[in-house]
C-alpha cells in the first residue's frame, strides 16, 4: 500500500478506504447509510475497505482485519488513546496492502480528521463526505472547525446529501469541488402480508384518530418539543394518536408527563422492525430546525406515507408542498400548526393522491440504484485526483 502502488490506472478497479464511526452493529441512521452505500458500491463492483473506528464505550468489537466480498473489514477500537488507534490502524493495513484508489471519509469527527492524512500517505484522491451535523456543528466550533476545514481544502470531492450544504461549503471553499447526492433507498424495501396486517390490528385500537409517527433520534435539533407544542397550539390535537419510535430527549419525556397527550411510545427499533410500524401511520413528522435527508424521509416516501416537516436542508430539495407533504419554515409554529390542521382535515382520496406522489418520489431522486451510481461516478471522476501536498 505504498504510494507508488497506490496510483491509479484506467486498468485498476475502483478501491475505497472508507473510514467510518457509524457502521454495523452501530445502530442509527448514518450506520444504515454507511452500510447501504458501502454495499451498493461493492455490488456495483467497487472494492471498499471499511475501517471503523469503534468507541470501546458502545461494547464494539475487538481488534480485527477480515476479508469480506468485495472487500474488507477493519474494527479500530478508539479506546482512550485515538492517536494510537489511527496508527496502528495505518501499520496493520501496511502490512497487508492493497491498490487503494481512493480515501473516502464518511462523516464523523475521526474520519473528517484521519481522512487527509491517510490519502495523503497513500497519495490518493481523498473523497469527504458531509453527513449528518459534520458541517452544522463544526463549523461554528473552535475546536473542530480546523479539522472539517483541513479536510474541505484536501478533497479532490465533497459530496453532501443537500443541496443547501454544498452551497454553503462551496461558498466557503470556492477552490473545492462539490457535488449533492440524494439519500437513496433499496427496491426490498417494502411491506409484506405480516406488517400490513400487524398495522391494521395496531390502527383498529386508535379508533378513528389518525396516526402521526416521530422516528429515530429525537434529540433537539429534529425539534420534538416544538412539534409537540405547535400541535397543541394547532387545535387539532384530538385528531391524531402520536406514535413516538426511538430515543427520546430527556426534554421530550418531560413534556409527555406533564401534557395529557395520547401517545404511544416504542423503544428504538432495528430499521426493519421498523416497517409495520410506519405502514401503522397516517403521517411521518419531521419537525428539524436543521437537518441533512434523514432515512425516516426516504423510507417513508418508499413506503407511500405522506411527511409534515420543515422546510429545511435536504427535506427542502426533494418535499413539495400540498404534494408530498405539508411543509413549514423550521421553528415557525403558527405554520407548523397550520400544516397539522391541514394534514387533519384532508380527505382520504387526498391523503392517497398524496401517498402515490411520495411513492413517485422514492422511485425516482430517492432511487438507491441512482444513488450508487452517483458515487461510483464521483469515485470514477476523481480516480486521478492527487491532493495539492501529494503533488
Amino acid at each position: 500500500m505504498t504510494t507508488a502502488a497506490a496510483s491509479a490506472t484506467p486498468e485498476r478497479p475502483l478501491r475505497a478506504l472508507w473510514l467510518t464511526e457509524t457502521y454495523p452493529p452501530s445502530r442509527g441512521g448514518m450506520a444504515q447509510s454507511c452500510d447501504r452505500i458501502v454495499r451498493g458500491l461493492r455490488r456495483a463492483g467497487v472494492l471498499v475497505d471499511v475501517l471503523h473506528f469503534v468507541p470501546t464505550a458502545r461494547g464494539g468489537r475487538p481488534w480485527v482485519l477480515e476479508a469480506q466480498a468485495a472487500g474488507r473489514y477493519l474494527a479500530c477500537p478508539v479506546e482512550d488513546d485515538p492517536a494510537h488507534a489511527l496508527n496502528r490502524a495505518w501499520t496493520t493495513l501496511q502490512a497487508q496492502p492493497e491498490a487503494i484508489t481512493h480515501v473516502v471519509a464518511f462523516g464523523g469527527s475521526r474520519p473528517i480528521m484521519a481522512g487527509p492524512v491517510l490519502a495523503a500517505w497513500l497519495g490518493v484522491p481523498l473523497v469527504t463526505l458531509i453527513r449528518g451535523n459534520d458541517f452544522d456543528a463544526a463549523v461554528f466550533s473552535t475546536r473542530r472547525r480546523p479539522i472539517l476545514e483541513d479536510a474541505l481544502e484536501r478533497s479532490a470531492l465533497v459530496i453532501a446529501n443537500s443541496r443547501s450544504k454544498v452551497e454553503r461549503i462551496a461558498a466557503m471553499h470556492p477552490s473545492t469541488r462539490t457535488r449533492w447526492i440524494a439519500n437513496g433507498i433499496e427496491a426490498e424495501w417494502t411491506l409484506a402480508p405480516s406488517d400490513r396486517a400487524h398495522a391494521a390490528a395496531w390502527r383498529a385500537q386508535r379508533g378513528d384518530r389518525l396516526t402521526l409517527g416521530l422516528f429515530g433520534q429525537l434529540k433537539a435539533k429534529k425539534g420534538g418539543v416544538f412539534l409537540l407544542d405547535a400541535l397543541l397550539r394547532s387545535g387539532v390535537a384530538d385528531r391524531f394518536h402520536l406514535l413516538l419510535a426511538g430515543w427520546m430527549a430527556p426534554d421530550m419525556e418531560a413534556w409527555l408527563a406533564e401534557h395529557d397527550l395520547e401517545h404511544t411510545a416504542l423503544p428504538f427499533l432495528d430499521r426493519y422492525e421498523l416497517l409495520p410500524w410506519y405502514a401503522a401511520c397516517d403521517f411521518i413528522a419531521i419537525p428539524s430546525f436543521y437537518d441533512g435527508l434523514p432515512n425516516v424521509l426516504v423510507e417513508a416516501a418508499a413506503l407511500g406515507v405522506p411527511l409534515i416537516a420543515s422546510r429545511v436542508d435536504g427535506m427542502a430539495d426533494v418535499l413539495t408542498d400540498g404534494e408530498t407533504a405539508f411543509l413549514f419554515d423550521p421553528g415557525d409554529e403558527p405554520r407548523a400548526a397550520w400544516a397539522l390542521q391541514r394534514a387533519a382535515r384532508l380527505e382520504p382520496a387526498q391523503r392517497e393522491r398524496m401517498a402515490s406522489a411520495c411513492r413517485q418520489l422514492a422511485s425516482t431522486t430517492l432511487d438507491g440504484d441512482r444513488e450508487i451510481a452517483g458515487y461510483v461516478e464521483a469515485l470514477e471522476q476523481t480516480r486521478d485526483g492527487r491532493l495539492t501536498a501529494v503533488r
